[in-house]
């Protein structure tokens, strides 16, 4: 294959983030296609037994297993990487895939992690019940509290995992503090920035070491794969992330990461049509809900630190009702438009109820900590004309009198 000018980084480096998520980790075949080209294949085949052999003891590039390299998911990763700012990236079956990786690769029984509290069902799942089982002990931390990730330090604290905006409560956290901490200390900040992605928001600027993402939301954005993915140093790639993840195998497939690089082109426009169509209906909703989440609204206790670190507000947030799941139930039951979901990210406007779907698996004193409640209800808001968004929530809201 023929790698063009977006596989030579000191051409890319000059572009800007645009043009980055359309023309940067582009190969093309001897047939030169203007679209990345998808390969659907597990193996390769050598001219001869040297170069077999040589590919594998690291002697020789080239293809040897699609467990460990194809280049459809390369180019999606060196083009996650060009935008993230990132030296590497590694793509990834799914969000969770890309989590558990970017934490399990470096940790050792005897480590300790601290976690902020408000997180996404299933990363709460990992610290509280696998890292247990390997020994691997997690202190959760309001994430909000700068000094509270200082007083959970310990001698054998390997990594703090953050998410900002967190999933579902928009708690934000101030990474130029809590990442210059952990580097301080010695330890490794991840980062999960799903909500934001590198077009709204860059940790790696605010000092994070290690950024994960599941790419099936915004960067698919279209509600079609399943799909992840870490970007890191050259020497967290080469030391913890790829050995892990070429002997454990959570690969992302051919196809999935092409219609990622698809996602991709369009990531900018969509993202911020539906930030700018998401602080409208959070103006909209602020005043019939009892309690508003929304980080690109002056009511949010964090809104000047959220815009400090994210050039828009995102799609992504949650409100309140006062009649608990009972009426959040209703909301969502009188909807003609707005789907109820459980997924973000998506195109489409969604809601959904995470005290019985995302999460619903931490319990109920779970949920009480991390300050779900049962009147909490999720917003993803799409693409459609906001006025009809806003239409379709006006029905909703009048009809369970509010």
């Amino acid at each position: 294959m023929k790698r063009d000018s977006g596989r030579n980084r000191e051409i890319t480096k000059s572009w800007k983030p645009r043009t980055r998520a359309v023309r940067s980790g582009t190969w093309r075949s001897a047939h030169g296609e203007t679209s990345e080209a998808l390969f659907l294949t597990s193996g390769y085949s050598y001219d001869d037994a040297g170069v077999a052999a040589a590919r594998f003891n690291g002697d020789a590039d080239g293809m040897t297993y699609s467990r460990l390299q194809n280049p459809t998911v390369e180019m999606l990763e060196e083009r996650i990487a060009m935008m993230e700012g990132a030296e590497a990236c590694r793509a990834q079956a799914s969000g969770m895939a890309a989590m558990t990786t970017a934490l399990l690769c470096q940790l050792s029984q005897g480590d300790h992690v601290v976690a902020a509290r408000a997180a996404f069902g299933s990363c709460r799942w990992l610290t509280d019940n696998l890292f247990p089982r390997f020994g691997i002990e997690a202190t959760i931390v309001d994430s909000r509290d700068n000094a509270a990730w200082e007083a959970a330090i310990r001698p054998n604290t390997k990594v703090f995992f953050f998410e900002t905006p967190a999933n579902p409560t928009m708690d934000i956290v101030d990474m130029v503090h809590v990442c210059g901490l952990a580097r301080a200390h010695g330890i490794t900040s991840v980062v999960d920035n799903a909500f934001a992605t590198n077009v709204l928001q860059r940790p790696l600027e605010f000092g994070a070491d290690v950024v994960a993402y599941s790419a099936t939301k915004m960067m698919d954005g279209q509600g079609r794969v399943l799909a992840g993915a870490v970007c890191c140093s050259d020497d967290f790639l080469n030391e913890y992330l790829l050995p892990f993840q070429r002997n454990t195998g959570p690969n992302l497939s051919p196809f999935s990461a092409w219609v990622v690089l698809k996602g991709l082109e369009t990531l900018d426009l969509r993202i911020h049509r539906q930030s700018e169509n998401a602080l409208a209906v959070g103006k909209f909703l602020e005043a019939r809900v009892e309690r508003m989440l929304h980080p690109g609204l002056p009511s949010h206790p964090q809104h000047g630190l959220a815009m400090a670190q994210m050039d828009a507000c995102g799609p992504i947030f949650a409100f309140e009702v006062a009649g608990g799941r009972e009426q959040a139930h209703a909301l969502l039951n009188g909807l003609q438009l707005i789907d109820i979901s459980n997924n973000i990210g998506d195109s489409r406007s969604l809601l959904t109820h995470p005290a019985t779907t995302t999460h619903h698996g931490v319990g109920e004193v779970g949920r009480a900590e991390m300050g779900i409640s049962e009147g909490m209800l999720r917003f993803n808001v799409g693409l459609e004309d906001v006025e009809d968004i806003i239409a379709d929530l006006d029905q909703a809201l009048t009809r369970i009198g509010l």
